[in-house]
């Protein structure tokens, strides 16, 4: 049997149906640990699919996984659904026009990762069914990648204890296989109270929780200048105490995301944030509370599976686009700045190891990649995070970016929500779900490279992992 015939007839016989549900949960547009739309639709097409479905994993009422099958191995393909708050835009424009003012939008292509790996397991299922072949597939829809990390809290308690290998993907400008690895990160919540007071008549009677979330930022501005050039520290006040002026804020609040190449040297430099934060406190003779809400671990690259990731991503190439997509391309392109091409050429050369001009030529017909970029084993950094490194530490993991959108194309943006209905991310989708298959599939008939992805893991992280979240805290959306 022909696998990339046999997986490509039946998404292709299916994608009208992948497509409204991809546009379905593009509508939804739900954030962190808020997804139940996105991810009920999703169980309840996998039921009528004949998936043994289990909700509310880990405690996280949108987190479920979804088997077909029985026995080892057991591979694992990870959905996500999550959207991002204040990235509405209306679908197919190219120009800035939020749906809703504020409102939320799929700026990562979350609607595209969940449904790919969807179609996947429904072919793999088909093919397994009538080829009669053993092992387990299941989907893991995992939840709040986007300031939740799902993946991390699933991985604590167990959700992925049994799985031999996973496999998941990103809708991208390009197509590679992920072989970087990623920023560590701690998320945190900083609280100041103190005591308001009118601040014109009795000033000396107030104690400013605004003046300690200040006196941090400050702090820690002052801080980055002696950390490791590869770490990053971000904050956003959460809460700044009121509106008036004429009021001593008794309360304010500012959260904290700190990065780094190691989850070990993310807690160095938080603990040097802390005492910058309670030594704001003390200034300020505030009470301060510290509020852990999230971690995520680096992602550790699986060369083994890499190469089976490769092969198939190689075998069913890059979509085929028709003249008007073309045209609507150009004028998206149009909103693409020089600098956002070349970040994305650079990123490119990070994962493929080429020289920045050879990836310029690739640039086939504006503003499409002409190429399927070769994977290459690969010991870069990549400066974003992701709730997949705490997977890829107990369980062999690969990963690839599946061309979806205009060439430059960057995440979190109006340009990727707009593009994120349109036909050019459809094809995007069903192509990164017809490798999901491909790979799935190979590692189901070849268990030898199984083992080997094991093997890999086992030498590269010596079987240790600690996870980043302590036991005792729980997701924020069980709190």
């Amino acid at each position: 049997m022909n696998l990339l015939s046999k997986v490509n007839e039946i998404v292709e016989e299916r994608r009208d149906s992948f497509i409204a549900l991809s546009n379905r949960i593009w509508e939804y547009a739900e954030t962190k640990f808020e997804e139940h739309q996105s991810a009920e639709v999703i169980c309840k097409l996998l039921e009528q699919e004949g998936f043994r479905v289990q909700r509310n994993v880990a405690g996280i009422r949108t987190a479920f996984t979804a088997s077909y099958g029985s026995g080892n191995p057991i591979i694992g393909l990870l959905g996500e659904f999550d959207a991002l708050p204040g990235l509405s835009q209306r679908e197919a424009a190219a120009y800035y026009e939020p749906i809703i003012e504020g409102g939320n939008g799929h700026g990562c292509g979350h609607n595209l990762l969940g449904v790919a790996p969807l179609a996947a397991v429904i072919a793999i299922k088909q093919i397994m069914k009538e080829q009669g072949l053993s092992g387990t597939i299941r989907y893991f829809g995992c939840p709040a990648e986007e300031g939740g990390s799902g993946k991390t809290f699933m991985v604590r308690d167990g959700a992925f204890k049994d799985v031999d290998c996973a496999l998941t993907w990103h809708p991208a400008s390009y197509s590679s296989v992920f072989s970087c690895s990623t920023l560590a990160n701690y998320q945190v919540y900083f609280s100041f109270k103190g005591k308001a007071s009118h601040a014109s008549s009795s000033p000396h009677l107030g104690r400013s929780a605004l003046d300690a979330v200040e006196l941090m930022n400050v702090g820690v501005n002052y801080l980055r200048e002696h950390i490791i050039p590869e770490a990053r520290i971000h904050y956003a006040i959460t809460n700044p105490g009121g509106a008036s002026a004429n009021v001593v804020q008794g309360e304010a609040e500012v959260q904290y995301l700190i990065r780094a190449p190691q989850i070990n040297e993310v807690k160095a430099i938080y603990e040097r944030v802390l005492k910058i934060a309670q030594g704001a406190a003390l200034m300020t003779e505030t009470e301060m509370i510290v509020t852990f809400d999230k971690g995520c671990s680096n992602f550790v690259p699986n060369h083994a599976l890499g190469m089976v990731l490769n092969q198939h991503l190689q075998a069913v190439g890059l979509p085929a686009y028709e003249e008007a997509e073309h045209r609507f391309a150009m004028s998206m392109g149009e909103t693409i700045t020089k600098l956002d091409r070349e970040a994305a050429v650079n990123e490119i050369s990070k994962l493929t190891g080429q020289q920045p001009k050879r990836i310029v030529k690739k640039l086939g017909r504006f503003p499409f990649f002409s190429d399927v970029f070769s994977f290459v084993e690969s010991n870069q950094l990549i400066y974003f995070s992701t709730d997949v490194g705490d997977v890829s530490w107990v369980v062999p993991t690969a990963q690839f970016f599946g061309a979806s959108f205009v060439a430059g194309t960057q995440l979190h943006s109006w340009q990727l929500v707009s593009q994120g209905k349109t036909s050019i991310a459809h094809k995007g989708m069903l192509q990164a779900a017809k490798v999901l298959a491909l790979a799935a599939l190979d590692l189901l008939l070849n268990p030898d490279i199984v083992e080997q992805a094991k093997e890999e893991l086992q030498e590269v992280t010596e079987g240790i992992y600690q996870s980043p979240i302590p036991l005792h805290i729980k997701p924020s959306a069980v709190k």
